[in-house]
C-alpha cells in the first residue's frame, strides 16, 4: 500500500511538472509573439510611401486596393501605381480621339486635340515601356533597367502638360478645354506619384 501511495504521489508530481512547463512554454510563445517586430501592413505601407509623394491623397486612394498584393514591397508598389498611371493615360487618349468625332468642333479646336492626341501616344507608349521593364528587373541590369524606366516615366510627364498649350484663347470651347483639363491634371499627378515610388526601388 505503502508503495502504491508513493507510486500515485510520484506521478501526481510528475504531472504538476508538466503543467508547469507547458503553462511556461505558453507563456514564453505568446510573450515573443507579443513582442516580435511586426511587419508593416500593405495599407500601412502604402499610406507611409504616399508620403513622399506630391499628391498623397491621390496615392493611398488609388493604391490602398491594391494592400494584400503589394504588401510592403516597393517594386510591387512602384508596379500598381505605374499601372494605374498607364489606365489613366490610355482613358485619356481614348476621351481625347472620342472628342475629335464630334462634328461641332472648330478648326482650331481640332487642331488643338489632335496635338494632344499625339502627344497622349508618345505618352502611352513611354509608360507602356516601362512597365514592360518593371516585370524584368532581377539581374545584373538591374542599374540600366530602373534608369530607363526612369527616364521614360519622366519623358511622360512634361509630355502630358504639353496638351494644354494649344487650348491657350478664347477662341476655344471652354467646355471641351475643361474636360481635356481634367484628365490631363489627374494623368500629371499619377505619373508624378509613379515616379516618385520608382525613384524608392533599391
Amino acid at each position: 500500500m505503502a508503495s502504491s501511495a508513493v507510486s500515485k504521489q510520484s506521478h501526481c508530481h510528475s504531472l504538476v511538472i508538466l503543467a508547469a512547463l507547458a503553462l511556461f512554454c505558453a507563456a514564453k510563445i505568446c510573450l515573443a509573439e507579443k513582442f516580435k517586430p511586426q511587419s508593416e501592413s500593405g495599407d500601412d505601407f502604402i499610406k507611409t510611401s504616399c508620403g513622399v509623394t506630391r499628391y498623397p491623397d491621390l496615392c493611398y486612394k488609388t493604391l490602398s486596393a491594391y494592400a494584400d498584393t503589394i504588401q510592403d514591397n516597393p517594386t510591387q508598389l512602384a508596379n500598381a501605381s505605374l499601372s494605374e498611371t498607364l489606365k489613366n493615360a490610355e482613358s485619356t487618349l481614348n476621351m481625347m480621339q472620342k472628342l475629335l468625332q464630334m462634328r461641332e468642333l472648330r478648326p482650331r479646336e481640332a487642331g488643338a486635340i489632335k496635338d494632344c492626341v499625339e502627344t497622349m501616344k508618345e505618352s502611352v507608349d513611354e509608360l507602356q515601356k516601362s512597365m514592360l521593364a518593371m516585370r524584368d528587373l532581377e539581374g545584373p541590369d538591374f542599374r540600366m533597367e530602373m534608369s530607363n524606366i526612369q527616364t521614360w516615366v519622366s519623358a511622360a510627364l512634361p509630355d502630358e502638360d504639353t496638351c494644354m498649350d494649344g487650348f491657350q484663347g478664347k477662341a476655344i470651347n471652354g467646355n471641351v478645354k475643361d474636360t481635356i483639363r481634367i484628365y490631363i491634371v489627374k494623368g500629371s499627378q499619377l505619373t508624378s506619384i509613379a515616379l516618385a515610388l520608382i525613384n524608392r526601388i533599391q
